[in-house]
């Protein structure tokens, strides 16, 4: 539409077919938004997606991490193996003790 054209002045045919234009865009205006807002909730509920992308993350730091600081990664690693085998321990001693 030319700039400074009133639609008031415009003929019927014409003002129906800028409304339609007009309904047009807007349907497909509604439906882009309705797209990205579902897979925005697709991303958020998507669980094991999530989680696999956490546990790249994960993987990621722990690798810079060991690169970084190898003998501090070690004496981490063997105080969580620790950690673990007494947790098992205790457990494993509770069952057996009833």
């Amino acid at each position: 539409m030319a700039a400074g054209t009133d639609v008031a002045t415009l003929d019927k045919k014409t003002q129906r077919n800028l409304t339609r234009l007009q309904a047009h865009d807007n349907a497909r205006a509604a439906r882009d938004e309705l797209a990205m807002t579902l897979s925005e909730l697709e991303e958020r509920l998507n669980v094991p997606k999530r989680v696999a992308r956490a546990t790249t993350r994960a993987k990621r730091r722990m690798q810079r991490f060991a690169d970084e600081q190898p003998g501090t990664a070690i004496a981490v690693a063997a105080s969580v193996a620790v950690a673990v085998g007494v947790g098992v321990w205790l457990v494993v001693r509770a069952n057996l003790e009833r």
